[in-house]
């Protein structure tokens, strides 16, 4: 067969659902074996929201998404969500076209060095020189961008290797078992644990993607240890439960700090340091810390472990729980209730335009505990990774290892193509939805059902926060916006905005019973984001 007919066969025993993507003249063999296959090619307006899509489609689901672009500067604009499924740990396989390898020794048009250009930002970068061996390069690339901790596989495919004629199958796709932390470390854990006064968990991102929540709310309830998530770990123990101190991640200090400068043992569970360093939750130098993850602990002067468990992370769990002392008392109650009130604060708000305690509070009583929310990247995160409630896993979807602006969009109609049956609503920012608002075309023509929640502030509110938090002044971050509304519209979507405090429930009602794609303008009062700053500022621990 065609070496692109054997590229794709191999792609189809990685279980390839879906490739984001666009074509171009250095992947028509690629394309044109594609359209006799079952994968599904989803055409996208910009490679840049490809990678996106790939990105989270590779997070919900822990099989790795794939973006496809053409040479030069296709393969570029896949760059920033590359570099971003990379850092949040989403297993992304990228496919560029490249020129035949008859000119890459020379200065030719549109060729770059990919190779060299992807290896920074991804976890194996390659390109295919020969076209036997592209079923040992495509099974290497799944299988490195899958593995702990995940990240993208980058495979540069030459337009005349596509070509060739060969005669290959595809390798047989294997995983290997999960490893299981030695009994002596777990001994040690379960002994530090046991002695321990005021014991906290930490639990990260590697929490949700082992799968090993429901490991964690187990060992939380019965040792009786309260959990703070980090923003990619949100779900990962119910909000509703009461070991559940909610999201730790702000710079500044926050209540859910206090808990942890509080703790003499620090138990870090599937912690990824690229979230939140631990220089801000260990100042002193004082916590004992206890390591559980798929591997090693990074090298950190602030987070030199006690004892490191590497494993599997819900195995590990199970196994200090059995040989661990319960901690009856419930020293963290107070800083529970009083972060319980301050989520609940601003529930009946008449005040317009509406706050962002009130917008996530609304969102969270018209969703399902099931439904996503993903958010982008901008002042709205830092109250969306802080206020709204979680109930399950992977039912908030936020960047936060790269943190790209222009993700939401992209990243919702992956999440709708990966699990049609919750609602998806991209919660956004007025800056980070026009990064990548061609993609509601996509949307539209495809049919996928999303929502669009554009957090209006007409300027790039998260910067404007922190230029007025250290020079009591602004610059530069306030820009006009267009009429969302008429430009939804002119898309083929549906838009609404929200004009009175009590509106947006019943939009976000009637969005989801329209659908089909619909953009909700909503005016956002951001001059709560400086009474953060100030309110924490002045903050007594509460425990």
């Amino acid at each position: 067969m065609k070496a692109a007919e054997l590229f794709v066969k191999c792609l189809e025993n990685e279980q390839v659902e879906f490739i984001f993507g666009i074509p171009g003249e250095e992947n028509l063999d690629l394309m044109d074996a594609l359209h006799d296959s079952q994968i599904r090619f989803i055409l996208t307006r910009h490679e840049q929201g490809a990678a996106f899509m790939a990105d989270v489609y590779g997070r919900l689901t822990g099989r790795a998404g794939v973006c496809l672009s053409t040479l030069g500067p296709g393969a570029t604009n896949l760059v920033t969500g590359v570099a971003d499924a990379n850092m949040d740990r989403a297993p992304v396989v990228a496919i560029a076209g490249q020129a035949s390898t008859t000119r890459l020794h020379k200065e030719s048009h549109q060729v770059l060095d990919l190779v060299n250009l992807f290896e920074p930002i991804s976890k194996y970068s390659t390109q295919i020189l020969t076209a036997e061996t592209i079923p040992e390069v495509v099974r290497k690339a799944f299988k490195v961008a899958e593995a702990e901790k995940p990240g993208c596989s980058f495979i540069d495919f030459p337009e005349n290797i596509a070509q060739q004629s060969l005669d290959k199958v595809p390798l047989k796709r294997q995983s290997p078992l999960p490893s299981y932390a030695h009994p002596l470390k777990v001994r040690q854990a379960a002994e530090i644990l046991s002695s321990a006064k005021f014991p906290v968990i930490i639990a990260g991102n590697g929490v949700i993607r082992s799968r090993a929540h429901e490991a964690l709310q187990e060992f939380s309830d019965k040792l009786n240890i309260p959990v703070a998530t980090t923003f990619m770990a949100k779900g990962a123990l119910p909000c509703d439960n009461e070991r559940s101190l909610g999201t730790i991640g702000l710079q500044a200090h926050d209540y859910i700090s206090c808990g942890i400068d509080r703790a003499d043992v620090v138990l870090c569970v599937g912690y990824d340091i690229v979230e939140y360093p631990p220089s801000l939750w260990n100042r002193e130098f004082t916590a004992q810390i206890i390591h559980i993850d798929s591997l090693p602990a990074e090298v950190d002067e602030h987070y030199i472990v006690a004892a490191g468990l590497v494993g599997d992370i819900g195995s590990t769990l199970q196994a200090i729980a059995a040989i661990s002392k319960r901690h009856n008392d419930s020293p963290y109650l107070g800083l529970k209730l009083s972060i319980e009130q301050r989520f609940h604060e601003y529930d009946n708000d008449r005040s317009f335009p509406l706050k962002p305690q009130k917008i996530l509070h609304d969102l969270r009583q018209i969703l399902q505990p099931e439904d996503k929310v993903i958010c982008d990247v901008g002042a709205h995160k830092m109250w969306v990774a802080r206020m709204y409630q979680t109930l399950s896993p992977n039912s908030c979807i936020i960047s936060n290892g790269f943190a790209s602006m222009g993700i939401a969009l992209p990243g919702a109609i992956a999440a709708k193509l990966a699990q049609p049956q919750n609602t998806v609503v991209a919660v956004s920012g007025d800056a980070g939805a026009l990064m990548n608002i061609q993609e509601i075309e996509t949307a539209v023509r495809l049919q996928i059902p999303i929502i669009v929640l554009i957090w209006n502030d007409s300027g790039y509110g998260l910067i404007r926060w922190k230029q007025q938090n250290q020079f009591g002044r602004e610059t530069s971050v306030d820009f006009q916006n267009p009429d969302f509304i008429k430009l939804a519209e002119a898309f083929g979507a549906k838009g609404y905005r929200i004009e009175s405090h009590d509106a947006l429930q019943a939009t976000l009602q009637k969005a989801i019973a329209d659908n089909c794609v619909v953009l909700i303008d909503c005016p956002v009062d951001y001059s709560e984001n400086l009474k953060l700053t100030e309110e924490l500022g002045q903050m007594v621990c509460p425990t």
